[in-house]
Parts: structure tokens; C-alpha cells; sequence
């Protein structure tokens, strides 16, 4: 990366990350709301939590936990990768991977994937950790890694996508996309559909390219820049696209957020609500955290509102997560907002350390399992 890109990306994460201003000594923090007591209704058990290393340091890497079977698999900026046993917590196996992770964990194909700042992709063994191959790309790697049939698919900041030979490693395809002059720090993972490779770019555009050789099927843009400055005119797609049946949902930076179809890429809807963080979503409702920090439900099949909690204004909220009857989003103090997916009333409140927690929480079979920014790793399950 060149000095002149990298300076004025620099600049952007300072600036979209609430510092106050560099320029005039302020500070324009915009303050976070306090928490307010509320009747908890609903008993969230925490069936366990353990260490996994030193985390992510803050929001310098893309670190999120992965499920496979009975294991659950985390990793520290600092370079270890764990597999844990997701019923009780115990640890299976650690490995060091003697570089510094920027993006994972991805699992898939057998294999245990992470990304480096150093430009590489490291593929372990589900089983017991053993390092099996790592390949060179071209720039950080701040993506989660995602592998299936036989692939290997990665996303570096500098706006390509790789495609690597799961069983080696050995590239199979690039594609290649400009980067804007100005970006946030971050990278869309991508989310890989059957023959189909989905991802978001900084320019604003989403894209499905064949997973089998790279080829590119269709884009479309979801938000077109606006503004006077590099800085009002950025349309980053950071957050994960979400594949739900036929359609994809996908969120831009100081944008939109949008339906498309998954196989040929035509707008079902849009709607104007910027947003960095992902989604989730059930069989009737979409769930976004907008760049403010409220939580929207949105219908599925076009987009109206259903409701906004606007109770956690400013807490870096996270990427919601659906558990049943609830919605669950982390904050910057490592709280865990639980809301009924009705409404979304608050129905109880949970915390995991106090280092703050930015990636999305997980669910599977009914337990959500989060990771927050100082290594604390739990699994927690509505009481019955």
C-alpha cells in the first residue's frame, strides 16, 4: 500500500471511529447512551466462558468465532487459533501461528482458516490444529476466510479476491476490483452460496462471482457516492452480505440497505438507513444496527419498518444476532442487549468482560456463543 493511501485511510478510521477532531482540539465524541434499569423478563443462562488469548487490541482486526460440529474456534490478534468443545467450554487443542491475525476464523472443507496482516492465509486442521498449507496473497487480510467445495475464497483490503486450492492452497483465480482513494478500515468477508462466491467492496458495489474460476456472473450497485469530500462520498459494503433463501440483504456505510436477488442480482428493494455493521435475519424479519447504534427489524419482503430500539445510541453496537424469540446485539462495554424480535423491547442484559465486544455473536442449536475484544469467550442459552 502507498503512503498517500495509506494516510488518508488512516485518517478515516480516526475520524469514524468518534475521535474528536485532530484539526481543533475538540472533542466530538457523540456521548453513548446510559444504560437505564428495565424489567428482565426473560433468564439468560451462561452455560459457560473461558479465556481465548489477548483478543482482538480494540477494532484492529475482524476476529470472529466459527462452529463446526461439537467445536467451537477462536482467535487472538497476537497469533494463536483454539478449538474449544462448544457444549462445556474445554479446550481442544491451541496453535500458534507465529504471524498476526487481521481476519477469522472461517471454517470449512476440513480445514481451520485465518488471515494475516502479513498477506497470507493460514489453513489448519479441524482435528488437532497441525498447520496443513499457507498462501500468499496480495495485501492484509482482514476478511474471514470461507471455504467449500474444494475452495478456498478470501477478500484483501487492497479490493481483490482470491480463490485458493482447498487441499494445497495454490491459487486457482483473482479478481480484482479499484479501491477509492478513501475507505474505512475493513474489509467485506465473503459468503459463499452453492457455486457462488458473494461479496461487498468498498466502491459500493456487490458482486456474485462463480466459486469454480473466479468469473464474474453479476454486480450491482447498492449506493452510489454523494458529497462535496472523499469523506461524505464514501459507500464501503464492510458488513457481510447475509444469503437467506433465494435473496441477499446487504448494508452499506452512509448508504443503504437493500434486497437482491441471489442469482441475478436485481434490486427486490432499498431503503436509505447507513449502516457499517451487518445483519441478521429470521423467516419474516430483517435486522440491521444503523451507524447511530439503534437496532431496526425490517420485513423481509420489502423492507418496512416493523421497529427501532433507540436505547443504545452510540455504544458501537454490533451485528444482531437471532436466538430464538430474541435479537441480541454487544456493545463497546461488552454488555449483550437482549430484545424480544416482536417488538423489541429489552428483555435482558448479559456481559462478557468489560473490553467491549464488535463481532457479530453466533448462534447455533439455540446457544449463542460471542467473543469480545479482550479474549473473553462464552456460550450462553435462554432458560427454559
Amino acid at each position: 500500500m502507498s503512503k498517500f493511501r495509506f494516510a488518508p485511510l488512516l485518517l478515516s478510521v480516526l475520524l469514524l471511529q468518534g475521535c474528536g477532531s485532530m484539526f481543533l482540539g475538540e472533542d466530538n465524541t457523540a456521548p453513548a447512551a446510559e444504560l437505564t434499569d428495565f424489567d428482565t423478563t426473560v433468564k439468560v443462562d451462561e452455560i459457560w466462558e473461558r479465556s481465548a488469548g489477548s483478543g482482538s487490541r480494540g477494532d484492529r482486526a475482524n476476529l470472529v468465532v466459527a462452529l463446526s460440529g461439537e467445536r467451537v474456534y477462536a482467535a487472538e490478534f497476537d497469533g494463536d487459533v483454539m478449538a474449544f468443545d462448544a457444549n462445556n467450554g474445554d479446550r481442544v487443542w491451541i496453535h500458534d501461528t507465529d504471524s498476526t491475525i487481521g481476519g477469522g476464523v472461517g471454517v470449512g472443507e476440513g480445514l481451520v482458516l485465518v488471515g494475516t496482516s502479513d498477506a497470507e492465509v493460514v489453513a489448519l486442521s479441524v482435528e488437532n490444529g497441525d498447520e496443513l498449507w499457507r498462501s500468499k496473497v496480495s495485501s492484509e487480510v482482514l476478511s474471514v476466510p470461507r471455504a467449500a467445495e474444494g475452495v478456498v475464497v478470501t477478500q484483501t483490503i487492497d479490493g481483490k479476491m482470491f480463490g485458493l486450492d482447498a487441499k494445497d492452497g495454490k491459487r486457482l483465480w483473482i479478481y480484482d476490483r479499484t479501491v477509492p482513494t478513501l475507505t474505512l478500515r475493513g474489509t467485506s468477508s465473503p459468503v459463499l452460496a452453492p457455486g457462488l462466491v458473494i461479496s461487498g467492496f468498498a466502491s459500493g458495489k456487490l458482486t456474485a462471482i462463480s466459486l469454480k474460476d473466479g468469473k464474474p456472473l453479476w454486480e450491482r450497485r447498492i449506493s452510489v457516492p454523494s458529497g462535496r469530500s472523499e469523506l461524505e462520498r464514501m459507500v464501503d459494503i464492510d458488513a457481510d452480505p447475509l444469503v437467506m433463501g433465494n435473496e441477499i440483504y446487504v448494508s452499506t456505510y452512509q448508504g443503504r440497505v437493500a434486497a437482491v436477488d441471489l442469482l441475478s442480482g436485481k434490486l427486490r428493494w432499498v431503503r436509505e438507513l447507513p449502516s457499517r455493521a451487518g445483519l441478521g435475519g429470521d423467516y419474516g424479519q430483517i435486522y440491521v444496527t444503523d451507524d447511530s447504534g439503534h437496532v431496526w427489524a425490517l420485513e423481509r419482503a420489502n423492507g418496512r419498518s416493523i421497529w427501532k430500539q433507540d436505547k443504545l445510541t452510540n455504544r458501537s453496537v454490533s451485528t444482531p444476532a437471532v436466538v430464538g424469540n430474541y435479537v441480541v446485539v454487544g456493545d463497546y462495554e461488552g454488555y449483550l442487549h437482549w430484545m424480544d424480535r416482536t417488538d423489541g423491547h429489552l428483555v435482558a442484559r448479559t456481559r462478557v468482560g468489560s473490553s467491549g465486544i464488535s463481532a457479530a455473536p453466533i448462534v447455533e442449536n439455540e446457544m449463542l456463543f460471542v467473543l469480545g475484544r479482550g479474549g473473553d469467550l462464552a456460550a450462553y442459552k435462554i432458560a427454559e
